[in-house]
């Protein structure tokens, strides 16, 4: 499965959402999305809207820290949606959950 992400803004709030699997073969893309959204939005919360992820590797979690340092670094900050609850599971049991706010919808 490709992974596709779409940056928008939805109530205010810069948003990537992601749709596919995140792995070490689409890191990249994800990777990329996220650090241009922060630092063309320096200084607000962003959001990583994982709602059409498939699935989300170490490596993907790896991605979101370096991203939630990434945007506390310009002044702002990272918080992922997420209402699946395979994936929010994995958030907690890692504990990613107390490094990001995970909450169920952007606004």
């Amino acid at each position: 499965m490709d992974l596709r992400t779409t940056s928008s803004t939805v109530g205010g709030i810069p948003t990537v959402a992601v749709d596919g699997v995140v792995d070490l073969a689409s890191i990249a893309i994800f990777r990329d999305a996220l650090l241009r959204t922060i630092h063309s939005n320096s200084g607000e919360l962003i959001v990583a809207d994982l709602d059409g992820v498939a699935a989300l590797d170490d490596a993907g979690l790896g991605v979101l820290l370096g991203a939630a340092a990434a945007a506390r670094q310009a002044d702002g900050d990272l918080e992922i949606v997420c209402n699946d609850e395979r994936l929010r599971t994995r958030l907690e049991r890692t504990r990613l959950d107390q490094a990001i706010a995970v909450r169920t919808s952007i606004t």
